[in-house]
């Protein structure tokens, strides 16, 4: 038997198991729901459009160091992402620019 699912006669509706609630937990539902952007989330979203358009990855940073994965840690990694391509492109386009101007 999956130990996952209830077999108490008190929640069963019309012959299917019903889910057994954390109680310890109670975010554990939380996470059901796909995530934003096509399922794969704002930062890692962000993090391909980025390349098209950079100025993304700098809103991204900002999300992730104002802590918007409290919200939901799926969304953790691909904001860190965006925040270190953002740091990547500005050190890239200074010294481009100090090539350049030099």
């Amino acid at each position: 038997m999956n130990e996952g699912y209830s077999t108490d006669a008190m929640n069963q509706r019309e012959g299917d198991y019903v889910p057994i609630r954390d109680a310890e937990n109670v975010q554990l539902g939380m996470f059901d729901k796909p995530l934003p952007c096509f399922g794969c989330g704002i930062g890692w979203f962000s993090l391909l459009l980025g390349f098209v358009f950079p100025l993304i990855w700098y809103f991204s940073a900002i999300l992730y160091f104002g802590k918007y994965y409290n919200k939901d840690p799926r969304e953790r990694s691909g904001l860190a992402a965006c925040a270190i391509a953002a740091v990547v492109f500005t050190i890239a386009a200074v010294i481009v620019l100090l090539v350049y101007l030099l």
